[in-house]
Parts: C-alpha cells; structure tokens; sequence
C-alpha cells in the first residue's frame, strides 16, 4: 500500500505545482506585456509602473522581525508529532508611493496582490530559540511616518536588545512543538513593479477603505444602519458640525497638539498670540506644504488602485527581475507536471496489478 500512498502524494503535490506554474506563467506574460511609463506622463488605463516605494501618512510594523514596511506577509506554522498547525498567519497593506525619475505616484493597495521573496524563512534551532531574525513585534502594528522617520529607524537598528527580544515566545503563546517562520516585506527604499490601472482619485468610492489591505481596517459602511441612525439624531438636534475644523476649532489646525500649529490659530479678542520668527514662520509654511502634499489629494490626480474587474499587483523588484521569478516559478510548475504524470502512470500500472519491488 505504500507505493500507492506515495503515488497519491506524489499526484497531488505536482498538480498543486503545476497550477501553480500556470498562475506564474499569467504573470510573467502580464509583466512583460506592458512597457512602463514614466509616472509625469501616465494616462488614465492599464499601466506598469517601476520605481522605488516612498512611504505616505503610515507604515506598518512586520510581526516577525519588527521591520517598517508598506506590505507584509507573515506566517508561522508549528509541528507536533504528525499535527502541522497555523499559529500565526496576516497580510497587511497600507498605502505608499512609488517615485521614478520623473515623479511619483499614490498606490491604494486594498484589493492589491502582492509577489515578493521572503526576508525570514527559518525554524527554532537546537536551543529552542527562534531563527537568526527572529524579533517579535510587541509594539504597535501601524506608525505615522514623520520627517525624522529615517533618523527613528537608525536609532532602531542601533538599538541593542536582550536575548528575550528575539526569542519572543510571548505574543506567539507557548510553543508546544517546533516552529517555522516565514515573512515577506516590501519597505520603503525598496524597488517595485506595479501593474493596474491609473484612474482619478475622485472616482474611488470609498478612498479610506481602498488605503489599507487588511479587514480589521476597513471602515463601517456608510449604509450601517446604526451610523445612519446616529447622523440623523445628529442633525436633527443641530450638533453635527459641516467641518473638522467648525467641529474641533483649532485643534484641527495641523500640529496645534505639539504647539507647532502649521497656521495661525484663533484667539478670543484680548488674548496676545505668541510671536513668531521669520524662521519659525517659514519652517511652519513648510511643514503646511509637506502635510497638503501628503494629505490633500486633487480629484483629477491620477492614482493606482484595484476595482471592479481592474487588478493590482505589486511585484517586488524591476519588470526584468519580477518576470525572471515568474518564470522561474513556471519552470518549477513544468516539473510538477511532469511528476504528476509519472505518478498517474505508476497508480494505473498499479491498479492493472503490477507490483514495484
């Protein structure tokens, strides 16, 4: 009974192969279908983009190496005995931007597949520890990217951690076997190919959704009969305000909370406003561009993102070293086929009979 069991297994895992290789193929001949377009020239319409990710408003941090990135996929898997079980397993994505030589572009990933090779693939060791990488994330998950990001993110690699921080078995619960780990990102710095479709930002029908790839982010429809509800009570008693900042006053105002409010605020008559430099004042103006920039999005401004019958994807790497992937994953589909083959043939041979010594 054997032979059949390894023939079953052996048919199994290469028609899994082989459709993976198919998907590959797909892949490879859409990457390499397009040519891409320098982002100051695009048009609205299916296009490859190629360039290096800009974070936007926030970055993500990755679970398993504590790594700022725009996109991550992690997993980990534990065997006991013959029981392989997922302890962990998330995708998240929030929305970046590519920038090439001739400008940038806002990518909104909901929707959006994203290929990448893994950072971290590795199991314990001896000791019990965790890989060579290995560093839970306890913190947060989502970070606002600010102008001193780069300098955070040096302190960060140069922070020195105890042995605990990489071993980490806390957020993951108690291991009851061995583990393997795996996770792909796609940082900031990081060179990308994007293939879908540049349309303008004011036909996205619900931007905030589109900003973020994870469901725990999506935000409540606005058909929710509880927020519908609740927006009527509101105008009907006269307290919901047409603006943030009729709402909240000069706590609307950027950077107001941190005393560095990016315009002048509104003082009451008889209450003296601070006084303020020539350089405060145009580094304040400069922190107001910055922060529109970032923020205010025109209708018209093309962006990329997935809808109806229009995919996404993101690739990591430029279109020569995506497509290489694809086909190298189409190959390794080639074989699987033929191993399905071979095994098709061993169980037909078999159910005639025949016996393998």
């Amino acid at each position: 009974m054997l032979p059949v069991y390894l023939a079953i297994g052996g048919l199994v895992a290469g028609l899994v192969l082989f459709g993976r290789g198919v998907l590959a193929y797909t892949r490879a001949q859409r990457i390499a279908g397009l040519t891409s377009s320098a982002i100051a020239s695009i048009a609205a319409g299916e296009v490859r983009v190629s360039g290096v990710v800009e974070p936007d408003a926030a970055l993500l941090v990755s679970p398993l190496q504590s790594q700022r990135c725009v996109w991550y996929r992690a997993r980990v898997e534990e065997s006991s005995g013959r029981t392989r079980t997922v302890v962990f397993a998330e995708t998240r994505a929030v929305g970046f931007r590519v920038k090439d030589a001739s400008g940038t572009i806002r990518v909104f990933p909901r929707d959006a597949s994203f290929t990448a090779r893994d950072d971290l693939h590795g199991a314990d060791g001896h000791d019990g520890g965790g890989p060579a990488g290995l560093h839970l994330n306890t913190g947060p998950t989502l970070v606002g990217v600010t102008e001193d990001d780069r300098e955070a993110q040096i302190a960060e690699l140069l922070t020195v951690r105890g042995a605990g921080a990489a071993g980490g078995v806390a957020p993951l619960g108690q291991p009851a076997g061995s583990r393997t780990y795996a996770e792909a990102r796609i940082a900031p710095g990081d060179a990308v190919t994007v293939i879908g479709w540049a349309v303008p930002f004011g036909t996205l029908g619900d931007p905030a959704a589109a900003d973020s790839s994870a469901a725990a982010d999506a935000a409540i429809p606005p058909d929710d009969p509880a927020l519908v509800a609740d927006l009527a009570e509101a105008r009907a008693a006269g307290t919901l305000a047409d603006s943030p900042e009729e709402a909240w006053g000069n706590a609307a105002i950027p950077g107001f909370g941190i005393g560095r409010p990016v315009r002048p605020p509104e003082l009451d008559p008889g209450v003296p406003a601070a006084p303020i430099d020539d350089a405060e004042r145009a580094s304040r103006a400069a922190l107001a561009a910055r922060v529109e920039r970032r923020f205010e999005i025109g209708d018209d401004e093309l962006v990329l993102a997935a809808g109806d019958g229009m995919p996404l994807a993101v690739y990591d790497g430029e279109p020569a070293a995506a497509t290489g992937r694809e086909q190298d994953r189409f190959l390794l589909g080639l074989a699987g086929a033929i191993l399905a083959i071979a095994c098709a043939m061993g169980l037909a041979y078999l159910a005639r009979g025949g016996t393998i010594p």
